[in-house]
């Protein structure tokens, strides 16, 4: 199983927007981390994001390019303080490739207790519309195979 974990692209700040919509420079970099991930061929059978609305419009940068089989879902349990403990549960199940789209510290807690099982630690350091792919073989341990920053792709 592949596992890609995004952290949602720069959004206007509150006191701008109260819903924090994307920004335009939020909206460019997105769309030039999905077309990477379109040309490398990424495929995941769905697409979760969280209620928040920079990262649900984030997950919709990603779906045009690399559409999900199953579709795009707002999940609960992905907000940036929410215990990652009920997804860890989830993932042990899953067997299609998945990307998560989603707001720190959450996704970084998640890294880290898939990695090491210690969330406190802060083992990868993400970047908005970065991606972030852990693999794991089977039912067995994870590991982290890549990560790309938005600096890195033209």
């Amino acid at each position: 199983m592949q596992l890609y974990l995004v952290q949602h692209a720069q959004a206007k700040n509150e006191a701008e927007d109260p819903q924090r919509s994307l920004t335009k420079e939020g909206k460019q970099i997105a769309l030039r981390m999905a077309g990477f991930a379109a040309r490398r061929n990424i495929t995941v059978a769905e697409i979760w994001h969280s209620e928040k609305l920079r990262a649900r419009q984030t997950a919709e940068i990603f779906a045009e390019a690399i559409p999900p089989q199953a579709g795009m879902h707002e999940k609960p349990g992905l907000g940036p303080l929410e215990d990652v403990t009920p997804l860890v549960s989830a993932l042990a199940g899953a067997r299609d490739n998945l990307m998560i789209v989603g707001h720190l510290p959450h996704l970084s807690r998640l890294a880290s207790r898939l990695l090491c099982q210690d969330e406190t630690k802060t083992i990868v350091a993400f970047q908005m519309a970065g991606i972030v792919r852990l693999d794991r073989e089977g039912a067995g341990e994870w590991s982290l195979r890549w990560i790309v920053a938005p600096e890195l792709v033209a």
